[in-house]
């Protein structure tokens, strides 16, 4: 298998390099006077949707573009405190810390991001987007430039999923610093829980006096905390990241004919993190939200991740360009975690700690016997390769004015589990093994993917129109085999998948003045399900209209969605809480989800004359999610469903609101956001107790100092009120949110 993943990603550079054969390569800037300056030097604009917060005002989709401007005001480490800065996005807090997000769109799933596109520069990076979409790996957010969420039929330009959205995370350009040489930014920060965080980039492009210039960057990141829980036995419930990239580049030098641009990324990562499945009972919870069971201890999860990819752009005319990226990920984990006392599920116990009282009182330290906690050693290896090309070609046709793009991509990955159980005794609150199963017997299996996947689609301008019409064709193929023995050699079961698609899309800008424009359109949704499934794929048509105005210092956006499912799939996972066969899938039926999301921004400095910006903005998201089928199911997050029930982990309400103050050497910020109760079991009426996630109200503030030209010191306090709530009650049992937390430290440019 080594060698075939090797000769792929080797064949694919191959093609990049060949096409690089030319003698002068070149910056991609397209127009460089109305993109982005931070993403010049990129070669992706054919790749994502838009390259900046001004661009997506220009696309026909609901689409939002999080630049560096905006991830600097608060420097959250947090992925999920940055998305409540995009409507329609569904978030499920789990360890505080957001080092393994879940995230849905307008209502979609949100168990380990599986029902959503996750991209780093374009690439597929969930360790097997194919064969395993349930994420074990998320790149962190200090390491991040921009984030672009992407809704509505443009995001048939990603996939396999197209039902909710997409989410592309940008990594840090190549410095450019002005005059030549060297630039770069080192962030030095330490704070409560024994938090340190330390990022810094170098690097730039030279001049060779040549047809080509050349570019390299290096950038690390270094993060570590304690970690703000307590575990009864003692000991650290934090984590600890190391994070590298290295980028190399060509481009033609100023004035050569042909415009070619190449860049080669490298990314490695590793993470120790002390963290558990393990959550609280609801008594436990309101009597010391942030303690954790001595069950516990042994928790901790380790991860390795390697990113490489190759990018090349060439101009081949005017109006005519090709950019291909080849890409090999590998994603090594293993979670090592308590999973059952006494035979009963860890969530069943803390679900009802009456009925399960002894098995209770030895997750909480009691005495017990040989054997009675079973921790799995959730072992995997993940791998996944491909290769993409699009090919952009502008033309006139009167009146009229077209940009046609064609895109074909091939990707395989695969998830390789290998795992085992150990038994432990409780003696005085200490866990001490007493005993070892076989590498395997745990679990067993190899799941493989291959898929072909192409897209068109035309951008079509005539006068006050936009049209975007297209379409995404994807062929998936998807095998699972499971076996009896370590060596395996004796197969137990094989189970295989294929799905073929067809996805439309279609949408429309309509310019009723330079400043105000109506949006709409449709697509088709899709997930595949996975291998030897008896569920059906999951379908449905998504609908979207709203509109656009910006004038100077105020911008508004008003869109309206529908969501309408033909089929709503549920997977069975550990991180759902089990209870279930794990990897089973289920049928759901007719489901509804339809909302509303608005954004609007102001400077009230701009606006009063002022020698300070006053920077304003609100971000508000209205969701209903119900089902239309009744049924029963053993899907832990379903169970009995009646018509009419309301989908789970969907708040009616989310509103964030910034407000800013900017002079000339200092700046503050202050962020709320507000997120309505939600229902961790489907269901209707009062939400009982035991179901309900809580409503949270929860302040950020943040401020800057500049010390010198290229210096600042920074200081923020996170959950300003230290209020308390329970984010979810999986994957077993109550967890709360990260409590106030203050950080301060140093940032300097060069």
């Amino acid at each position: 298998m080594r060698d075939r993943k090797t000769d792929l990603f080797t064949a694919s550079a191959a093609v990049l390099l060949f096409g690089c054969s030319g003698h002068v390569f070149a910056q991609v800037d397209g127009d460089t006077e109305t993109r982005d300056p931070a993403m010049r030097g990129l070669t992706i604009d054919r790749i994502v949707v838009t390259g900046s917060k001004e661009q997506s005002q220009e696309v026909a989709g609901s689409v939002h573009f999080i630049d560096e401007e905006v991830l600097e005001q608060q420097s959250y480490s947090d992925v999920n405190r940055v998305l409540r800065q995009v409507p329609g996005v569904n978030l499920v807090e789990e360890d505080g810390f957001g080092l393994r997000p879940n995230i849905g769109i307008r209502g979609s799933g949100t168990d380990r991001n599986n029902k959503i596109a996750v991209m780093e520069d374009g690439v597929p990076i969930a360790p097997a987007p194919y064969s395993a979409p349930a994420a074990y790996y998320f790149p962190r957010t200090p390491r991040i430039h921009a984030i672009e969420v992407t809704k509505g039929p443009a995001a048939i330009k990603y996939g396999p999923q197209t039902v909710a959205g997409a989410v592309n995370l940008i990594s840090t350009p190549i410095p450019e610093k002005p005059g030549g040489g060297l630039g770069g930014k080192v962030n030095l920060f330490a704070g409560d829980f024994g938090t340190m965080r330390s990022h810094g980039v170098v690097g730039g492009f030279v001049e060779t006096g040549k047809a080509f210039d050349v570019g390299m960057s290096f950038e690390t990141l270094q993060e570590q905390s304690d970690g703000f829980k307590e575990l009864d036995s003692g000991g650290s419930t934090g984590f600890r990241i190391q994070d590298y990239v290295a980028k190399f580049a060509l481009r033609s030098a100023e004035g050569e004919p042909t415009r070619q641009y190449f860049e080669l990324k490298v990314q490695n990562s590793d993470e120790v993190s002390d963290e558990t499945y393990l959550g609280l009972t609801l008594d436990d919870f309101r009597a010391n939200p942030y303690r954790r069971y001595a069950g516990s201890q042994r928790d901790q999860m380790n991860v390795q991740h390697q990113t490489y990819q190759a990018t090349h752009r060439i101009d081949l005319g005017d109006r005519l360009d090709l950019t291909t990226i080849a890409y090999y990920t590998k994603t090594k984990r293993a979670w090592y975690k308590l999973d059952r006392v006494s035979g009963t599920s860890i969530s069943a116990i803390l679900a009802d700690p009456v009925a399960n009282a002894a098995a209770y009182q030895i997750i909480t330290g009691g005495n017990s016997v040989a054997d009675a906690l079973s921790v799995k050693d959730n072992n995997r290896q993940y791998y996944a390769a491909g290769i993409q090309s699009v090919l952009g070609i502008g033309f006139d046709m009167g009146d009229i004015s077209h940009l046609f793009e064609i895109s074909v991509r091939y990707h395989e990955d695969e998830v390789d589990r290998f795992q085992r159980s150990d038994g432990y005794q409780m003696v005085n609150g200490t866990m001490v093994q007493t005993s070892t199963t076989s590498p395997g017997a745990g679990d067993n299996r190899v799941g493989t993917a291959k898929a072909f996947a192409t897209y068109v689609r035309d951008t079509i301008d005539w006068g006050k129109w936009t049209f975007v019409p297209g379409i995404r064709y994807e062929n998936i193929s998807l095998e699972e085999t499971r076996y009896n023995d370590t060596a395996r050699t004796s197969v137990n079961r094989f189970d295989e998948n294929k799905d073929e698609v067809f996805l439309p899309g279609f949408g429309a800008i309509y310019s009723l003045t330079e400043e105000t424009r109506l949006v709409g359109g449709v697509h088709r949704g899709f997930v595949n399900t996975s291998a030897g499934s008896d569920a059906g794929a999951e379908k449905s048509w998504n609908y979207e209209a709203g509109v656009r105005f910006r004038r100077g210092y105020t911008g508004l956006e008003a869109i309206g969605f529908l969501v309408d499912y033909e089929n709503l799939v549920g997977t069975c996972t550990a991180s759902t809480g089990g209870g279930c066969t794990i990897g089973d899938q289920f049928d759901g039926g007719k489901a509804r989800v339809y909302g509303l999301e608005m954004t609007a921004s102001y400077d009230a400095g701009e606006r009063l004359g002022l020698d300070w910006s006053v920077p304003l903005s609100a971000v508000y998201t209205y969701t209903q999610g119900e089902f239309r089928t009744s049924f029963d199911s053993d899907f832990g997050e379903w169970g009995t469903v009646n018509t009419g029930d309301d989908l789970p982990l969907v708040p009616e309400h989310q509103l964030t609101l910034n407000a800013g103050l900017e002079g000339y050497t200092w700046r503050t910020f202050l962020t709320m956001n507000y997120v309505s109760e939600a229902r961790s079991v489907a269901g209707s009426g009062s939400i009982p107790e035991d179901e309900r996630i809580d409503s949270r109200t929860l302040f950020d503030v943040s401020g800057e100092i500049d010390v010198t030209r290229d210096a600042s010191v920074f200081a923020s306090v996170h959950n300003l009120t230290d209020e308390v709530y329970n984010v979810a009650f999986r994957p077993a049992g109550a967890r709360p949110g990260m409590p106030r937390t203050f950080m301060a430290g140093l940032k300097v440019q060069f």
